[in-house]
């Protein structure tokens, strides 16, 4: 099992760049893929970006692709999303959330990731 806990979150201005951090403690970091989501009020939770559990490959959604980017460190237990050139469409509750097993054509689905953060709050005002 695994536990996470997300921070970084804030109010920013668009076109701003802004860094998540997803702490992990309890079973060992690298023995899952790592997922980024968000979601917005009365909306489900959309897919953002995931990682592998070495870091060696990325995925990201259409609407963030070229602005976020994924990474880990695995010897901080640590997930991150950096988000450059912020728009007010990005603002939404930020969750990470870690996937004990998948497989590429999986990681855009909410039921892959079996636990998950408390999430932040990411506001972008034009």
């Amino acid at each position: 099992q695994v536990q996470l806990v997300e921070s970084g979150g804030g109010l920013v201005q668009a076109g701003d760049s802004l860094r998540l951090s997803c702490a992990a403690s309890g079973r060992t970091f690298s023995s899952y893929a790592m997922g980024w989501f968000r979601q917005c009020p009365g909306k489900g939770r959309e897919f953002v970006a995931a990682i592998n559990r070495y870091g060696g490959s990325t995925y990201y959604a259409d609407s963030v692709k070229g602005r976020f980017t994924i990474s880990r460190d695995n010897a901080k237990n640590t997930l991150y999303l950096q988000m450059s050139s912020l728009k007010p469409e990005d603002t939404a509750v930020y969750y990470c959330a870690a996937a004990s097993s998948w497989y590429s054509d999986s990681v855009y689905y909410t039921d892959t990731y079996n636990y998950w953060g408390q999430g932040t709050q990411v506001t972008v005002s034009s």
